[in-house]
């Protein structure tokens, strides 16, 4: 199955959410409310574990092990993503650092406050780009280890690194690329385009997220099964 295979299938899949009102309302309400929004990426997981062999999207039912499913995605996620965000925080304390050292009464009459301003900026703008490259880089790898983790069922298995780039090796590193650029392009556009309308773009948003992921988890789930197989 090619990209465009792949990203029509997952689209047609995301549609059916349509055929029960009831499921698809709540799922909107859920992504309203922080941390209960986990049971939604938690359906997402049900779906990605179900793909291929399903051609619907589940029935929305316990909603406790949704949750903990939702929960090992952001904590896995989290780990993963630990070292760019505090290097990113730093960075950005050692530029408001240098931004308190700049606003003070005495920056003009102490020659070596204007070295330290420089010295805080420069290094908060070196952290912040680290910690940005870093987890680009991240992020790549992220998406397979999170498939990984749970079509085994196991926490520990979105942190075998080898099975994991042996996964993307059998799909390819070419395809699999290709897919994380497309997936970035979609969410960018979709994200912008509730964002752009005044007022309700947070309604929008929360309307469109449960689909988006549904989406999302599918296509992953489409794709995990090419290098498993």
């Amino acid at each position: 199955m090619d990209l465009a295979e792949n990203l029509n299938n997952s689209f047609g899949y995301a549609k059916k959410l349509f055929t029960d009102a009831g499921r698809l309302i709540v799922l909107i309400v859920l992504e309203l409310i922080p941390i209960v929004n986990w049971i939604v990426v938690g359906y997402g997981t049900k779906v990605l574990k179900e793909s291929p062999g399903s051609d619907a999207p589940p029935k929305l039912e316990k909603y406790g092990e949704l949750f903990v499913e939702g929960g090992k995605v952001f904590l896995a996620s989290l780990i993963y993503m630990i070292v760019p965000l505090i290097l990113i925080a730093g960075g950005i304390g050692s530029f408001i650092a240098a931004m308190v050292i700049r606003g003070g009464p005495d920056f003009m009459t102490r020659g070596f406050r204007f070295g330290e301003m420089f010295l805080l900026g420069g290094m908060g703008i070196m952290l912040v780009l680290v910690g940005a490259v870093l987890a680009f880089f991240i992020l790549i790898f992220l998406g397979a280890a999170i498939a990984h983790m749970v079509k085994t069922g196991q926490f520990g298995k979105a942190f075998a690194f080898g099975e994991v780039l042996s996964l993307i090796r059998k799909i390819g590193w070419g395809k699999y690329l290709g897919w994380i650029a497309l997936v970035v392009v979609i969410s960018v556009v979709v994200g912008a385009a509730g964002g752009a309308i005044p007022y309700l773009g947070w309604l929008v948003r929360a309307i469109v997220s449960p689909i988006l992921a549904v989406f999302l988890f599918r296509s992953l789930g489409l794709l995990y099964s090419e290098g498993s197989a």
